[in-house]
């Protein structure tokens, strides 16, 4: 499982011109299985993910792909976690 931070660079004034590019980035990583949760890092840093179902030159390579990576609006951070312990609702990302 993976932690991805996309913190905004200098070129965070760009953000509105890609956005409905990295609006349909973020669907395809949905229906593709691999993102479980996206939301924005606050306040006003950026966003993150959480993936699974996935390797990490896989993710990287899709983190890649997002426009706002792309265009240098964000800076991406890849995290990962072996993870041991889960709530019961959470069971499915244990390995």
């Amino acid at each position: 499982m993976f932690i991805v931070f996309l913190k905004f660079s200098g070129n965070k004034g760009q953000a509105g011109q890609f956005m409905d590019a990295h609006k349909a980035w973020l669907k395809r990583g949905f229906d593709d299985g691999v993102f479980l949760l996206a939301g924005s890092l606050e306040p006003g840093l950026g966003g993150g993910i959480l993936a699974h179902n996935t390797s990490l030159p896989a993710l990287q390579s899709r983190v890649n792909d997002d426009p706002f990576v792309a265009q240098d609006v964000v800076r991406a951070e890849i995290f990962e976690i072996d993870p041991a312990r889960a709530d019961d609702r959470l069971k499915f990302l244990l390995g």
